[in-house]
């Protein structure tokens, strides 16, 4: 929880800002000045975690201000609020000891990423590893497993305290990510879409299931014809909000390259290619690597992920698939389909049900790599053969 200090002698800018910020669950605000020179004894008495100073009702003694809290208060960071975006006054209040500028009107987004920035622990990822990771899934082919590397992912994610996971089920039409945690939403992605221009946190949060292992799902439409209620703003909109709130976003792409799935690529930090070591997916994941080129961007953000690997008996190994795909394979999730397929009938993530079988093993595998907890030698997936391990599945 993040205790806020507010100056603002405007009613009409400091009542949306209050109101603005109570929507906001991680702030408490501890108090509201009216009167800038009163407002050093408000901070004296009350020490928050963070001053906010509109410069807007006489700019001149907002920076004053600024400048003699910032003295006196050197650990308190000071986020500074103003109706003119230009240059010089951002410059004049950065300057004046300011650590973040935002332009009224506030859009919630930009005020939960700056007060997370100001944060003593801004600097550090969660558990260490990488903060606000935003990882896309996309199949080379329909049934190549994406649902299932995205629900085990997210719980693998979930499973660290440190990480607040939530998990987006953008297959609008066919997803069944909510069956594979055997959840019963009463929100969908159509409720958020439907409210999008009074969308807070509140209210996301409240539309999102939540799992016992800790992931919090947003699931897909109930009704097929419902998918085309919800437009790339809508998901713009709850992307936003989602990554100023939560460590790490998962997102179940279509398998349509439809305007959402784009849009969703467009926002992930990493996009995770899954393929498997067999004729139409590996054909598929040239194709959409050839296509994902066309924009620029997103096939730099490209990380193959072999799935079901020892299942095939083909002429089709390793090296002659990274060759075909002209790119390296990142990692490699080993052929499991018992507790794999048992665990989807339960309704239950890997995790819970089998969390020692070799999939589950790789998943995690593959959520601590990607959240920078794993050594780059072993970031690929596969250990030396020596080792005997279970990353050595597949190999040739």
């Amino acid at each position: 929880m993040q205790r806020i200090a507010i100056v603002d002698p405007s009613d009409v800018t400091r009542e949306p800002l209050r109101n603005l910020l109570l929507g906001v669950e991680s702030v408490w605000i501890d108090a509201e000045c009216t009167r800038y020179d009163f407002f050093p004894d408000i901070v004296q008495q009350n020490n928050p975690d963070v001053a906010i100073i509109s410069l807007d009702a006489d700019q001149s003694k907002a920076l004053q201000l600024i400048q003699q809290l910032s003295v006196n208060y050197p650990n308190m960071p000071i986020l500074a609020i103003s109706g003119r975006g230009d240059g010089q006054s951002i410059l004049q209040a950065l300057r004046a000891g300011a650590r973040e500028f935002l332009t009224q009107p506030v859009v919630l987004e930009d005020m939960l990423k700056a007060l997370s920035r100001l944060r003593p622990d801004a600097q550090e990822g969660a558990g260490g590893g990488v903060n606000g990771l935003t990882i896309a899934i996309l199949g080379s082919r329909g049934g190549v497993g994406c649902t299932s590397i995205a629900v085990n992912l997210g719980c693998s994610l979930a499973a660290d305290k440190n990480n607040n996971v939530v998990l987006l089920d953008l297959d609008m039409a066919l997803g069944d990510a909510d069956v594979a945690l055997d959840l019963v939403p009463t929100h969908t992605l159509v409720d958020v879409a439907q409210n999008v221009t009074r969308l807070d946190m509140q209210f996301l949060k409240r539309s999102l299931c939540v799992h016992s292992t800790g992931l919090s799902v947003l699931p897909h439409p109930v009704r097929i014809e419902e998918m085309y209620a919800i437009h790339e703003e809508h998901l713009q909109r709850a992307l936003g909000l989602m990554r100023a709130a939560y460590t790490h976003l998962v997102l179940d792409l279509s398998k349509s390259f439809t305007p959402t799935d784009l849009t969703a690529m467009r926002a992930a930090d990493e996009l995770l290619l899954v393929t498997q070591l067999e004729l139409t997916s590996l054909r598929n994941t040239v194709r959409i690597l050839m296509g994902l080129e066309s924009e620029e961007g997103l096939a730099e953000k490209v990380k193959i992920i072999l799935n079901r690997v020892g299942s095939e008996e083909g002429d089709i190994d390793l090296a002659k698939a990274e060759e075909t795909i002209g790119k390296p394979i990142y990692w490699q999730i080993p052929n499991d389909f018992k507790p794999m397929m048992a665990s989807r009938n339960a309704g239950e993530p890997l995790i819970q049900y089998a969390p020692k079988c070799k999939a589950q093993q790789s998943i995690m595998g593959l959520a601590n790599a990607l959240s920078g907890k794993t050594a780059k030698s072993d970031q690929d997936g596969k250990k030396s053969e020596k080792s005997g391990g279970w990353f050595s599945w597949g190999r040739k």
